[in-house]
Protein backbone atom coordinates (compact mmCIF):
# COMPACT_ATOMS: atom_id res chain seq x y z
CA UNK A 1 0.00 0.00 0.00
CA UNK A 2 1.74 2.99 -0.94
CA UNK A 3 1.72 5.77 1.61
CA UNK A 4 -0.68 8.86 1.93
CA UNK A 5 1.40 11.84 3.56
CA UNK A 6 0.54 15.42 3.83
CA UNK A 7 2.47 17.51 1.92
CA UNK A 8 4.06 18.88 5.03
CA UNK A 9 4.81 15.49 6.07
CA UNK A 10 6.31 15.06 1.98
CA UNK A 11 8.34 18.31 2.40
CA UNK A 12 10.15 17.04 5.45
CA UNK A 13 10.48 13.36 4.52
CA UNK A 14 12.55 14.83 1.54
CA UNK A 15 14.08 17.47 3.95
CA UNK A 16 15.28 14.39 6.28
CA UNK A 17 16.12 11.83 3.12
CA UNK A 18 17.96 14.63 1.44
CA UNK A 19 20.04 15.38 4.24
CA UNK A 20 21.13 11.72 5.28
CA UNK A 21 22.05 11.26 0.91
CA UNK A 22 24.31 14.28 1.18
CA UNK A 23 25.98 12.62 4.12
CA UNK A 24 26.13 9.63 2.38
CA UNK A 25 27.97 10.79 -0.83
CA UNK A 26 30.29 13.85 1.32
CA UNK A 27 31.80 10.62 2.76
CA UNK A 28 31.89 8.32 0.19
CA UNK A 29 32.18 9.50 -2.87
CA UNK A 30 33.52 12.64 -2.31
CA UNK A 31 36.47 12.08 0.24
CA UNK A 32 39.03 10.95 -2.32
CA UNK A 33 39.36 14.36 -3.69
CA UNK A 34 40.57 15.49 -0.23
CA UNK A 35 41.72 12.72 1.47
CA UNK A 36 43.26 10.22 -0.95
CA UNK A 37 47.25 12.12 -0.85
CA UNK A 38 47.51 12.17 2.94
CA UNK A 39 46.07 8.47 3.22
CA UNK A 40 49.16 7.07 0.37
CA UNK A 41 51.46 9.43 2.03
CA UNK A 42 50.82 7.41 5.62
CA UNK A 43 51.57 4.72 4.17
CA UNK A 44 54.44 5.40 1.37
CA UNK A 45 52.49 5.18 -1.28
CA UNK A 46 51.33 6.65 -4.48
CA UNK A 47 47.75 8.55 -4.61
CA UNK A 48 47.10 6.12 -7.76
CA UNK A 49 46.56 2.72 -5.24
CA UNK A 50 43.85 5.20 -2.79
CA UNK A 51 42.12 6.01 -5.78
CA UNK A 52 42.49 2.12 -7.42
CA UNK A 53 40.61 1.17 -3.82
CA UNK A 54 38.08 3.45 -4.99
CA UNK A 55 37.56 2.36 -7.81
CA UNK A 56 37.02 -1.05 -6.49
CA UNK A 57 34.34 0.53 -4.07
CA UNK A 58 32.43 1.70 -7.42
CA UNK A 59 32.33 -2.06 -8.62
CA UNK A 60 31.00 -3.13 -5.24
CA UNK A 61 28.51 -1.03 -4.84
CA UNK A 62 27.66 -2.36 -8.34
CA UNK A 63 27.32 -5.43 -7.21
CA UNK A 64 25.37 -5.49 -4.28
CA UNK A 65 22.87 -2.76 -5.65
CA UNK A 66 20.46 -4.95 -7.41
CA UNK A 67 20.30 -6.78 -3.93
CA UNK A 68 19.50 -4.04 -2.19
CA UNK A 69 17.11 -2.63 -4.31
CA UNK A 70 15.32 -5.83 -3.88
CA UNK A 71 15.06 -5.63 -0.41
CA UNK A 72 13.78 -2.19 -0.31
CA UNK A 73 10.93 -3.66 -2.91
CA UNK A 74 9.84 -5.79 -0.11
CA UNK A 75 10.56 -4.42 2.37
CA UNK A 76 10.71 -0.97 2.40
CA UNK A 77 13.90 1.46 2.14
CA UNK A 78 14.09 2.81 6.08
CA UNK A 79 15.52 -0.26 6.91
CA UNK A 80 18.18 -1.01 4.21
CA UNK A 81 19.27 3.08 4.87
CA UNK A 82 19.55 2.66 8.22
CA UNK A 83 22.00 -0.58 7.65
CA UNK A 84 23.98 1.92 4.88
CA UNK A 85 24.70 4.41 7.60
CA UNK A 86 25.99 1.52 10.11
CA UNK A 87 27.83 0.21 7.00
CA UNK A 88 29.78 3.63 6.06
CA UNK A 89 30.81 4.23 9.59
CA UNK A 90 32.20 0.99 9.91
CA UNK A 91 34.16 1.27 6.39
CA UNK A 92 35.30 4.65 7.61
CA UNK A 93 36.47 3.53 11.02
CA UNK A 94 38.27 0.99 9.30
CA UNK A 95 39.97 3.27 7.21
CA UNK A 96 40.65 5.35 10.29
CA UNK A 97 42.38 2.51 12.28
CA UNK A 98 43.88 0.76 8.99
CA UNK A 99 47.83 -0.11 9.85
CA UNK A 100 48.25 -1.81 6.30
CA UNK A 101 47.40 -0.90 2.94
CA UNK A 102 45.32 -4.32 2.82
CA UNK A 103 43.42 -3.08 5.60
CA UNK A 104 42.84 -0.01 3.45
CA UNK A 105 41.21 -1.64 0.91
CA UNK A 106 38.85 -3.56 3.03
CA UNK A 107 37.66 -0.24 4.25
CA UNK A 108 37.18 1.16 0.83
CA UNK A 109 35.03 -2.39 0.14
CA UNK A 110 33.01 -1.98 2.78
CA UNK A 111 32.60 1.66 2.19
CA UNK A 112 31.66 0.62 -1.15
CA UNK A 113 29.13 -1.60 0.06
CA UNK A 114 27.67 1.06 1.66
CA UNK A 115 27.36 2.45 -1.91
CA UNK A 116 25.79 0.16 -3.07
CA UNK A 117 22.59 0.08 -0.49
CA UNK A 118 22.97 3.81 0.25
CA UNK A 119 23.09 6.50 -2.25
CA UNK A 120 20.95 8.05 -4.83
CA UNK A 121 19.50 4.16 -6.06
CA UNK A 122 18.58 3.15 -2.38
CA UNK A 123 16.94 6.79 -1.87
CA UNK A 124 14.98 7.08 -5.23
CA UNK A 125 13.71 3.61 -4.63
CA UNK A 126 12.92 4.09 -0.83
CA UNK A 127 10.38 7.24 -2.13
CA UNK A 128 9.01 5.06 -4.65
CA UNK A 129 7.76 2.57 -2.45
CA UNK A 130 6.47 5.43 -0.17
CA UNK A 131 4.95 7.78 -2.61
CA UNK A 132 4.39 5.13 -5.98
CA UNK A 133 4.22 7.05 -9.11
CA UNK A 134 3.86 9.92 -7.77
CA UNK A 135 7.79 10.43 -6.84
CA UNK A 136 9.02 12.52 -9.38
CA UNK A 137 8.56 15.48 -7.29
CA UNK A 138 10.45 13.77 -3.88
CA UNK A 139 13.37 12.52 -6.18
CA UNK A 140 14.19 15.90 -7.12
CA UNK A 141 13.69 17.26 -3.65
CA UNK A 142 16.20 15.14 -2.52
CA UNK A 143 18.82 15.60 -5.42
CA UNK A 144 18.73 19.17 -4.96
CA UNK A 145 19.60 19.19 -1.18
CA UNK A 146 22.01 16.22 -1.87
CA UNK A 147 23.87 18.35 -4.84
CA UNK A 148 25.49 20.15 -2.09
CA UNK A 149 27.43 17.27 -0.98
CA UNK A 150 30.71 18.35 -2.94
CA UNK A 151 30.40 22.07 -1.31
CA UNK A 152 29.41 20.35 2.46
CA UNK A 153 32.18 17.52 1.94
CA UNK A 154 35.10 18.77 0.79
CA UNK A 155 35.26 21.75 3.05
CA UNK A 156 34.54 19.82 5.77
CA UNK A 157 36.60 16.72 5.34
CA UNK A 158 39.15 19.84 4.50
CA UNK A 159 39.00 21.11 7.91
CA UNK A 160 39.17 17.99 9.86
CA UNK A 161 41.98 17.08 7.90
CA UNK A 162 44.18 20.05 8.90
CA UNK A 163 42.90 20.29 12.58
CA UNK A 164 43.18 16.39 13.46
CA UNK A 165 44.34 14.47 10.42
CA UNK A 166 43.27 11.94 7.66
CA UNK A 167 41.97 9.26 10.15
CA UNK A 168 40.41 11.67 12.26
CA UNK A 169 38.54 12.97 9.17
CA UNK A 170 37.54 9.41 8.48
CA UNK A 171 36.69 8.84 12.39
CA UNK A 172 34.50 12.09 12.25
CA UNK A 173 32.61 11.12 8.87
CA UNK A 174 31.53 7.96 11.03
CA UNK A 175 30.32 9.65 14.07
CA UNK A 176 28.32 12.03 11.50
CA UNK A 177 26.94 8.98 10.29
CA UNK A 178 25.81 7.92 13.35
CA UNK A 179 24.59 10.64 15.50
CA UNK A 180 22.72 12.60 12.11
CA UNK A 181 22.32 10.44 9.13
CA UNK A 182 21.37 7.29 11.24
CA UNK A 183 18.68 9.02 12.89
CA UNK A 184 17.05 10.98 9.98
CA UNK A 185 16.83 7.68 7.77
CA UNK A 186 15.17 6.17 11.18
CA UNK A 187 12.59 8.77 10.86
CA UNK A 188 11.36 7.91 7.26
CA UNK A 189 7.90 6.48 6.98
CA UNK A 190 8.11 2.55 6.48
CA UNK A 191 6.34 2.85 2.92
CA UNK A 192 5.31 -0.31 0.50
CA UNK A 193 6.04 -3.43 2.76
CA UNK A 194 5.75 -5.28 -0.66
CA UNK A 195 5.29 -3.79 -3.90
CA UNK A 196 3.92 -6.74 -6.33
CA UNK A 197 7.10 -8.20 -8.71
CA UNK A 198 6.42 -7.39 -12.62
CA UNK A 199 5.00 -9.97 -14.32
CA UNK A 200 6.97 -11.73 -16.40
CA UNK A 201 6.55 -11.82 -20.39
CA UNK A 202 5.01 -15.25 -21.76
CA UNK A 203 7.26 -14.96 -24.79
CA UNK A 204 10.65 -16.04 -24.42
CA UNK A 205 11.96 -13.51 -27.21
CA UNK A 206 12.90 -10.00 -25.86
CA UNK A 207 10.11 -7.48 -24.88
CA UNK A 208 9.93 -4.36 -25.33
CA UNK A 209 10.45 -3.56 -21.90
CA UNK A 210 13.31 -5.60 -21.72
CA UNK A 211 14.75 -3.95 -24.87
CA UNK A 212 14.20 -0.07 -23.18
CA UNK A 213 15.77 -1.79 -19.97
CA UNK A 214 18.66 -2.46 -21.97
CA UNK A 215 18.67 0.91 -23.71
CA UNK A 216 18.52 2.88 -20.18
CA UNK A 217 21.37 0.98 -18.78
CA UNK A 218 23.38 1.60 -21.75
CA UNK A 219 22.81 5.45 -21.60
CA UNK A 220 23.27 5.69 -17.77
CA UNK A 221 26.89 3.50 -17.92
CA UNK A 222 27.54 6.13 -20.74
CA UNK A 223 26.43 9.62 -19.07
CA UNK A 224 27.82 8.91 -15.93
CA UNK A 225 31.53 7.36 -18.08
CA UNK A 226 31.00 11.44 -19.23
CA UNK A 227 30.30 12.70 -15.62
CA UNK A 228 33.48 10.62 -14.01
CA UNK A 229 35.45 11.81 -16.86
CA UNK A 230 34.72 15.13 -16.46
CA UNK A 231 35.22 15.23 -12.80
CA UNK A 232 38.26 13.75 -12.55
CA UNK A 233 40.05 15.82 -15.41
CA UNK A 234 37.99 18.71 -16.53
CA UNK A 235 40.92 21.57 -15.60
CA UNK A 236 43.44 19.77 -17.52
CA UNK A 237 40.92 19.65 -20.24
CA UNK A 238 40.25 23.19 -20.32
CA UNK A 239 43.65 24.05 -19.93
CA UNK A 240 44.18 21.76 -22.90
CA UNK A 241 41.34 24.01 -24.86
CA UNK A 242 43.64 27.27 -24.46
CA UNK A 243 42.10 28.27 -20.44
CA UNK A 244 44.51 29.53 -18.09
CA UNK A 245 44.73 28.11 -15.16
CA UNK A 246 42.90 30.81 -13.17
CA UNK A 247 39.71 30.50 -15.86
CA UNK A 248 39.71 26.36 -16.00
CA UNK A 249 39.80 26.47 -12.26
CA UNK A 250 36.63 29.21 -12.17
CA UNK A 251 35.12 27.16 -14.61
CA UNK A 252 35.09 24.31 -13.08
CA UNK A 253 33.73 26.05 -9.96
CA UNK A 254 30.40 26.62 -11.68
CA UNK A 255 29.74 22.52 -12.31
CA UNK A 256 27.93 22.66 -9.23
CA UNK A 257 26.04 25.87 -9.09
CA UNK A 258 24.98 24.69 -12.85
CA UNK A 259 23.78 21.09 -11.25
CA UNK A 260 21.86 22.75 -8.94
CA UNK A 261 20.11 24.95 -10.98
CA UNK A 262 19.22 22.95 -13.54
CA UNK A 263 17.23 20.72 -11.19
CA UNK A 264 15.82 23.54 -9.59
CA UNK A 265 14.49 23.94 -13.53
CA UNK A 266 13.40 20.25 -13.71
CA UNK A 267 11.73 20.85 -10.32
CA UNK A 268 9.92 23.53 -11.63
CA UNK A 269 9.57 24.11 -15.54
CA UNK A 270 10.45 20.70 -16.90
CA UNK A 271 8.39 18.13 -14.76
CA UNK A 272 5.27 19.40 -16.55
CA UNK A 273 6.75 17.01 -19.71
CA UNK A 274 7.39 14.01 -19.22
CA UNK A 275 10.91 12.90 -17.85
CA UNK A 276 11.87 11.05 -21.31
CA UNK A 277 12.15 14.85 -22.37
CA UNK A 278 14.07 16.58 -19.77
CA UNK A 279 16.39 13.25 -20.16
CA UNK A 280 16.90 13.69 -24.27
CA UNK A 281 17.99 17.45 -23.40
CA UNK A 282 20.37 16.34 -20.42
CA UNK A 283 22.28 13.96 -22.56
CA UNK A 284 22.33 16.54 -25.40
CA UNK A 285 24.22 19.09 -23.16
CA UNK A 286 27.71 17.69 -23.45
CA UNK A 287 27.82 16.81 -26.81
CA UNK A 288 26.93 20.50 -27.69
CA UNK A 289 29.31 21.96 -25.05
CA UNK A 290 31.92 20.07 -26.43
CA UNK A 291 31.67 21.25 -29.92
CA UNK A 292 31.27 25.09 -28.48
CA UNK A 293 34.95 24.23 -26.78
CA UNK A 294 36.23 23.13 -29.76
CA UNK A 295 35.08 25.54 -32.09
CA UNK A 296 36.21 28.40 -29.78
CA UNK A 297 38.67 27.17 -27.39
CA UNK A 298 39.49 28.69 -23.92
CA UNK A 299 36.84 31.37 -24.14
CA UNK A 300 34.34 28.63 -24.13
CA UNK A 301 35.36 26.89 -20.58
CA UNK A 302 32.47 29.09 -19.11
CA UNK A 303 29.87 27.56 -21.33
CA UNK A 304 31.36 24.24 -21.33
CA UNK A 305 30.91 24.06 -17.68
CA UNK A 306 27.90 25.30 -17.16
CA UNK A 307 26.18 23.17 -19.94
CA UNK A 308 28.36 20.13 -18.91
CA UNK A 309 26.66 20.67 -15.21
CA UNK A 310 23.09 21.33 -15.91
CA UNK A 311 23.11 18.06 -17.72
CA UNK A 312 24.74 16.07 -15.32
CA UNK A 313 22.19 17.61 -12.97
CA UNK A 314 19.08 16.88 -14.46
CA UNK A 315 20.63 13.25 -15.77
CA UNK A 316 20.64 12.74 -12.50
CA UNK A 317 17.62 12.94 -11.52
CA UNK A 318 16.06 11.21 -14.94
CA UNK A 319 18.27 8.06 -13.32
CA UNK A 320 15.11 7.81 -10.68
CA UNK A 321 12.25 9.38 -12.85
CA UNK A 322 12.53 7.95 -15.95
CA UNK A 323 12.56 4.62 -14.83
CA UNK A 324 9.47 5.28 -12.27
CA UNK A 325 7.75 6.48 -15.41
CA UNK A 326 8.14 3.86 -18.01
CA UNK A 327 7.80 0.74 -16.21
CA UNK A 328 6.27 2.15 -12.41
CA UNK A 329 7.11 1.58 -8.83
CA UNK A 330 6.46 -2.35 -9.23
CA UNK A 331 10.11 -4.33 -8.87
CA UNK A 332 11.51 -0.43 -9.34
CA UNK A 333 14.20 -1.03 -6.54
CA UNK A 334 15.63 -3.88 -7.80
CA UNK A 335 15.12 -2.95 -11.46
CA UNK A 336 17.35 0.79 -10.83
CA UNK A 337 20.03 -1.54 -9.28
CA UNK A 338 20.55 -3.48 -12.58
CA UNK A 339 19.75 -0.75 -14.55
CA UNK A 340 22.75 1.15 -12.35
CA UNK A 341 25.10 -1.60 -12.05
CA UNK A 342 27.15 -0.52 -15.43
CA UNK A 343 26.69 3.03 -15.06
CA UNK A 344 28.93 2.38 -11.58
CA UNK A 345 31.64 -0.08 -13.80
CA UNK A 346 31.95 2.88 -15.93
CA UNK A 347 32.86 5.35 -13.42
CA UNK A 348 35.21 3.20 -12.14
CA UNK A 349 36.83 3.10 -15.24
CA UNK A 350 36.18 6.41 -16.62
CA UNK A 351 39.53 8.77 -14.82
CA UNK A 352 41.65 6.55 -15.96
CA UNK A 353 40.35 5.64 -19.33
CA UNK A 354 39.93 9.66 -20.35
CA UNK A 355 42.73 10.21 -18.69
CA UNK A 356 45.00 8.33 -21.17
CA UNK A 357 42.97 10.14 -24.04
CA UNK A 358 43.75 13.33 -23.12
CA UNK A 359 47.55 12.59 -22.77
CA UNK A 360 47.23 11.30 -26.29
CA UNK A 361 44.69 13.22 -28.24
CA UNK A 362 44.55 16.73 -26.45
CA UNK A 363 41.68 18.85 -26.08
CA UNK A 364 40.56 16.29 -29.36
CA UNK A 365 40.33 13.60 -26.41
CA UNK A 366 36.86 15.63 -25.99
CA UNK A 367 35.35 13.52 -28.58
CA UNK A 368 35.35 10.28 -26.92
CA UNK A 369 32.84 11.75 -24.29
CA UNK A 370 30.75 13.81 -26.93
CA UNK A 371 30.71 10.57 -29.61
CA UNK A 372 29.02 8.89 -26.49
CA UNK A 373 26.96 11.48 -25.56
CA UNK A 374 25.25 11.24 -28.90
CA UNK A 375 24.87 7.28 -29.07
CA UNK A 376 23.38 8.21 -25.36
CA UNK A 377 20.67 10.60 -26.67
CA UNK A 378 20.13 8.96 -30.40
CA UNK A 379 19.83 5.60 -27.69
CA UNK A 380 16.77 7.66 -26.04
CA UNK A 381 15.07 8.96 -29.12
CA UNK A 382 14.54 5.50 -29.79
CA UNK A 383 12.28 5.27 -26.51
CA UNK A 384 8.98 6.06 -26.63
CA UNK A 385 6.92 7.40 -23.47
CA UNK A 386 3.98 5.41 -22.07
Amino acid sequence: MIARLSPARRGVTVAALGTAQTVSWASSYYIPAVLAVPMAESFGLSPVWVFGAFSMALVVSAIVGPWAGARIDGFGGRGVLMLSNLIFAFGLCLLATAPVPVMLYLGWAVIGFGMGIGLYEAGFATLAGIYGKDARGPITGITLIAGFASTVGWPLSGIMLATWGWREACLGWALIHIFIALPLNAWLPRGSEALPKPATPASEGPSPSRAALWVLAFVFAVTWFNATAMAAHLPGLLQAAGASTAVAIAAGALIGPAQVAARVLEFGLLRRFHPLASTRLAAAAHPVAAVALISVGGPAAYVFAIMHGAGNGIMTIAKGTLPLSLFGPAGYGQRLGWLNAPARISQAAAPLIFGAALTGWGVHAIWLTAGLGMLALTALLMLKRN
